[in-house]
């Protein structure tokens, strides 16, 4: 094999690559392995952006892939972390509710947590106080004491340490395209050749897929996820402190988070933007994306599974601090007399619509076609299940 031929070429390094390069190399040392990076460091989008919360995994549906890995996800980094003597907050999470609507999606989430084997219990409100006393809630709250927080960019690090004592390579400042020739799937630039490619490139994974002339059933919509943050000691929360998802549109809500640097986050927005990295609404717009998006929007209010009208009316105004505050402070009164909450780095989830049904896809999705893997859906909890996950993507490229 000569230089620049492997056997393996992953796309992305974000932690899914790097999870797929590790299994791929403890499964067989021989292999030459290499991951392509289109940005000059680590960490820029996904992987590096987001909460850094450690999930428990009982947010997901049994029979999902989310189900499957998120928890043994949730192990496998507390051992990274372990090896790695990178810091990590062991504080766990309470999920409040506000009305009496919202103990069915409360008992909900218990009774995926119960299916999922997850640690987790369904408590009278009388008992939050002693867990968090900052927070409020209707009657009844879940405790999930194996939620936890880390930082993303040690943890991205770390990976690619191990990666690399494994053998593995890494070329940052590299983009690569995939196309078909001779029933083939190939790379270009020409420089690095490979067997197997692996597309783990997040939110441009569907544009490598598509640029292999393959009919895609799905379209990317990023939303924005805006996070305001203040010190530890303006509003001193010892829990992360989540409220009970939306019933029909498959987001979080806006939460309280810890970070490693004594800050206390509130956020996200899910707001829809028209760039896979508008980080910003300044931010300059791509003419491609920008169609790509409105097609996927278009879907969403055609189909009947998501509101969103709903999704317009509840999120757009959160893009105001005032109006994020005030929707915090329905779990945590105390957050409305906070003066000093800052812009904090945001994230952008770049989330699937199936175009015939208009649903957003809730689940990983992976895709295989020739000798090419690609991983179109990886959101949240892509980064907890990302061990266990990377191993489920190296057997499949393996068979």
């Amino acid at each position: 094999m000569k230089q620049n031929e492997y056997d393996f070429l992953i796309i992305g390094a974000g932690v899914i690559g790097f999870a797929v390069g590790i299994a791929l190399l403890e499964e067989n040392p021989r292999l030459k392995v290499i991951i392509a990076e289109k940005e000059k460091s680590l960490g820029v989008h996904a992987s590096g952006r987001n909460s850094g919360v450690i999930h428990a995994g009982f947010y997901y549906s049994p029979n999902s892939l989310k189900a499957k890995f998120c928890k043994q996800g949730n192990a496998e980094l507390r051992e990274l972390i372990k090896k790695y003597q990178i810091p990590i907050l062991e504080i766990g999470k309470v999920v409040v509710t506000k009305s009496e609507q919202e103990l069915v999606g409360l008992n909900k989430l218990f009774k995926s947590g119960s299916a999922n084997d997850i640690e987790i219990e369904l408590l009278d409100a009388g008992k939050l106080h002693k867990l968090e006393p900052l927070a409020i809630t209707h009657e009844q709250f879940i405790w999930s004491p194996n939620s936890c927080v880390s930082d993303p960019n040690l943890i991205i690090n770390a990976l690619r340490t191990k990666f690399e004592l494994l053998g593995g390579q890494l070329k940052l400042d590299c983009k690569i395209e995939l196309i078909e020739r001779f029933n083939e799937v190939i790379g270009s630039p020409n420089s690095i050749t490979a067997k197997f490619f692996i597309n783990a490139a997040g939110a441009y994974s569907d544009k490598l897929w598509e640029g292999l002339s393959l009919k895609t059933e799905y379209q990317m919509i990023p939303f924005l996820g805006m996070y305001k943050s203040t010190n530890f000691h303006a509003l001193p929360i010892k829990r992360l402190i989540y409220p009970v998802p939306h019933p029909i549109n498959p987001f979080l809500g806006v939460h309280f988070t810890l970070t490693l640097k004594n800050k206390v986050k509130i956020g996200p927005t899910a707001i829809p933007i028209f760039g896979k990295e508008q980080y910003s609404i300044n931010s300059k717009l791509n003419a491609k994306e920008l169609i790509q998006t409105f097609q996927g929007i278009y879907a969403l209010i055609r189909g009947d599974k998501h509101s969103f009208t709903e999704l317009i009316k509840t999120e757009w105004p959160k893009f105001y601090k005032k109006r994020l505050v005030k929707e915090s402070s329905r779990i945590v009164p105390a957050a409305i007399n906070v003066k000093s909450w800052e812009n904090s780095k945001s994230g952008i989830r770049s989330q699937l619509v199936d175009l015939k049904n208009g649903e957003l896809v809730q689940d990983f999705v992976v895709k295989r076609y020739l000798n090419s893997i690609h991983v179109l859906n990886a959101v949240s909890p892509g980064w907890t299940s990302a061990l266990p996950f990377g191993r489920y993507i190296a057997e499949l490229a393996r068979k």
